[in-house]
């Protein structure tokens, strides 16, 4: 597998303990939206028995001029270090892989299932179907515990405003510990949400990411609704 020494070209806080950068995207890098890729720390002063790689989807679509990550922070000698680097610090990014991408029927509408940081592939997928105009029906359902906890927001609202087979479906699961207030739905996502929002539960194709919990939930909720099997893709995002 190729890898390439870039730069870190800028790192922000893009939800609370979740971070966000960009990335050199190197000149013969070309991916899919939904691709993931691996990120190596070079020379980290600390390390520990996970190592210094760590696999990231990627959230920027191709057409931006830089890869785009996002990770919840934890409290790991890989986060610690990854949020610590200067801008300008190098950094190894691995050719893309994966294939939880959209696939290219269009008249069958694809539903997003995301869970927190689950939202990356999709944020990808997203952007470039905003920018493209593509005629896929597309349905984010996004579940987050309180709005302070969820990336990407107000670009995902634009995307669905240049684009309008794009619909963004917001979902907090934890409003109580929440300093602000939400008009959208709340609770997890669940087969009532889903049918209040889509004419019907078969035919679409349905993507899943996020925690291994929330991804296999999802699956047998599918499954029980009737949802063919080889309609439901899936990618887990464990330990972020």
């Amino acid at each position: 597998m190729g890898k390439f020494n870039v730069k870190l070209v800028n790192s922000w806080e893009e939800a609370e303990a979740t971070l966000g950068f960009f990335i050199q995207k190197p000149p013969e890098f070309s991916f899919n939206p939904g691709q993931y890729a691996d990120l190596t720390l070079l020379n980290p002063p600390e390390t520990d028995e996970e190592g210094n790689t760590r696999t990231f989807s990627i959230a920027s679509a191709p057409y931006e001029p830089n890869l785009r990550f996002a990770t919840r922070i934890r409290d790991t000698a890989f986060k610690r270090v990854l949020r610590a680097l200067p801008i300008g610090a190098e950094i190894s990014v691995s050719e893309p892989m994966g294939s939880f991408t959209l696939h290219k029927n269009p008249r069958k509408p694809g539903i997003f299932l995301a869970g927190g940081i689950g939202i990356t592939p999709f944020f990808s997928i997203i952007l470039q179907a905003a920018r493209d105009r593509q005629p896929h029906q597309l349905r984010l359902f996004y579940s987050n515990r309180r709005p302070e906890d969820t990336a990407f927001m107000k670009q995902l609202r634009e995307a669905a405003e240049a684009n309008p087979n794009i619909q963004i479906i917001p979902t907090m699961t934890d409003m109580p510990k929440s300093r602000h207030t939400w008009g959208g739905e709340t609770g997890f996502i669940d087969r009532g949400m889903l049918a209040r929002h889509l004419p019907a539960l078969n035919g679409p194709v349905y993507y899943i990411a996020g925690p291994p919990s929330m991804v296999d939930a999802m699956r047998k909720m599918l499954l029980e609704a009737g949802v063919d099997e080889d309609d439901i893709r899936s990618e887990e995002f464990d330990g972020y």
